[in-house]
């Protein structure tokens, strides 16, 4: 059973995300947020496996905005999968100095995708506001480190 702090961290980090895409939404009309049915659709044009559902949050496809409520999809492969990563902590060169998480469904599908998936670094705090996107490649020339950690459920 997990203690009332990772609960906190949990809750607080699940917040953040929404404060991120809603922050992103309104300062980039390019961003789209795909309800759960266009998700589901798009995954399929692009044979994309269902484990990989939660592995992205935002989309682009060049032409449209989010002030549109129908976009009409020419190819699947100009669909441009954005995963948010999410901080309040004051940055001043967007995304050094960032400390975050991610599964290894974010990590498998960014390398699936290729050009096609980013990593968007979204700063929250007041006086470094803004956001940058990496794809893997960039992202991987500028990791510090990096350490697997073990999400575990056990049988009831």
């Amino acid at each position: 059973m997990g203690n009332s702090k990772s609960y906190t961290i949990t809750f607080s980090n699940i917040k953040s995300e929404k404060e991120a895409i809603k922050y992103l939404l309104e300062s980039d009309q390019n961003f789209l947020n795909p309800d759960r049915e266009s998700r589901k659709l798009i995954m399929k044009l692009l044979h994309i496996e269902k484990r990989y559902s939660r592995a992205f949050d935002l989309i682009k496809i060049p032409g449209y905005t989010n002030l549109e409520e129908i976009v009409r999809l020419e190819s699947a492969k100009d669909i441009m999968f954005i995963e948010l990563k999410t901080t309040k902590k004051y940055l001043s060169d967007i995304p050094r100095g960032f400390f975050f998480g991610a599964t290894e469904n974010e990590f498998n599908l960014a390398k699936q995708l290729k050009d096609q998936f980013q990593f968007c670094f979204v700063s929250l705090h007041p006086d470094s506001l803004g956001y940058s996107l990496l794809t893997l490649v960039e992202l991987e020339k500028i990791i510090k480190t990096k350490r697997i950690q073990y999400q575990i459920n056990l049988m009831k």
